[in-house]
This record gives structure tokens, sequence and C-alpha cells, in this order.
């Protein structure tokens, strides 16, 4: 697929904004949340692509650097990403931000009684099936789950990702005005922006980003999420936590 075939939106305008996301990450989903206001108030179109951070982390030993649950989380997400997948090859790339909001919807947003009961269950059919149905799409794709062909785009996908950051990154990573114009990983943000508050939160990360020379701006202490699924209320503030290498590793 040429870089103006895939960066064209739904209407055959080239998309104003690459997103590149991974479904079970929870700082790629309130960025997206952002994202949205932002595309909204400016009119931006969003080509939402794909990451995986399984395979991102494909040669860690995740039982030595990773508190439990994190392959199970990351082979989830994967497995969705596969669907996401299927759903692009089937009904277009269009179908992909919807898919992706249901799928965030029900991974994040919902309260821990209302979640899967393990992050591996969000790899399996029960998980999946309403989320298909939120998101106007058939249960029938539920059969890409398993489906490994379909691994060679996630992993072209995520190679084209980190052509345009660099490795040391996750996600989710955005590409500004493509084919040219500025790539960046986040920013990771564990607060939702009021909506008048979203497009100068934004200039003022591209203002940064687009300034030549600029490669890093950086902390580990990171807020817990706004999100119902970390049990922090959308107008609380979550507990500060040290991250490592963009994640909870129990080592550097």
């Amino acid at each position: 697929m040429s870089t103006q075939a895939r960066t064209r939106s739904a209407d055959g305008h080239r998309a104003d904004l690459d997103f590149y996301f991974d479904p079970v990450c929870p700082f790629a989903w309130m960025t997206s949340k952002w994202v949205r206001m932002v595309a909204e108030q400016r009119d931006y179109a969003v080509d939402w692509r794909f990451i995986s951070l399984r395979m991102i982390n494909a040669h860690i030993d995740y039982d030595a650097h990773f508190p439990a649950g994190y392959e199970d989380g990351h082979t989830a997400g994967l497995k969705l990403l596969r669907v996401a997948a299927r759903t692009r090859i089937e009904y277009g790339p269009e179908a992909v931000g919807p898919l992706y909001l249901a799928m965030g919807r029900r991974i994040f947003d919902s309260a821990p009684d209302g979640r899967p009961n393990s992050l591996i269950d969000q790899g399996l059919r029960a998980f999946l099936e309403p989320v298909l149905r939120d998101a106007g799409l058939p249960v029938e794709l539920v059969s890409a789950l398993d489906d490994t062909t379909l691994d060679g785009v996630l992993r072209a996908e995520t190679d084209e990702a980190l052509t345009l950051t660099g490795k040391d990154v996750g996600t989710p990573i955005l590409h500004f005005r493509p084919p040219t114009g500025v790539a960046f990983f986040g920013p990771v943000i564990s607060r939702l922006p009021q909506p008048e508050e979203a497009g100068q939160l934004w200039d003022n990360v591209i203002g940064l980003a687009t300034f030549p020379g600029f490669a890093e701006l950086k902390r580990s202490l990171r807020e817990r999420p706004q999100l119902a699924s970390y049990g922090v209320d959308p107008e609380g503030t979550g507990i500060v936590e040290d991250w490592h290498g963009g994640s909870r590793r129990a080592k550097k």
C-alpha cells in the first residue's frame, strides 16, 4: 500500500493525523480521547493505525521485567489488533475509529466490577462480541482474534511507526500532517483536558515537537489515568507511580 493511499481519509483526502494505537494501552486511550476532541474542533481527519506492544516487547522477559499480567494484556492487545486489521480490510479505514472507541470504552471506561475477569479475557469472544455490536460491526469478525495471518500487517505497521520515532518508545505514536510532518511518541497524559483546553494543549505539543532539533521532554512519575477501570474519578487525581521504560517494570 502506498504512502499516499494509506494516509487518505474515508472521503479521499489526505488524513491530517495518523494515530498509532494498541487498544490495551491506557495512555493511548487517554490521548485518543483528547485527540478526538481536537479533531472535532479543528476538523482534522484521523487515520487510526496499528502498533502492537506485544511485538515491541517480543524480546523482553515479561516475568523478569514487568508486573504480573502485562504479557496477558499485551497478548490480548495483539488479538484485538488482528480484529481491527480484519475490520479495515473488509469495511475500510473509516470503520477502525468506531471500533477502537467501542474497545476503549469497554476496557477503560467501565468500573472494575464491570470489566472482564482478567486481562486474558479481553482477547476472548465473550469480551469482543458486544464490542463489535456497539461499533455496528458483525460479530463474525471475532474469528480474526486468532488469525495469525494478519500479524504481518501488524508487524509492518508497528515497524512503520517506530521508523518515525525510533525504537525506545511506546504507545501512542502520532504523525501530524503525514507523510512529511512531525511524528512523536505521546503525549502521555493522565487527565483529560476540558474541551476549551484541548486546542491549546494541542498547539503547545505541536509547537514543541516541530521545533528544529527537539527530541525529548520526559518524567517517569505518572498519575494513574482518570479512567474508571483504574478506580479514578474523572474529576479526581490518581496516585503517582514511577514508570521505567514506559511501563511499570519490576526492573529498569
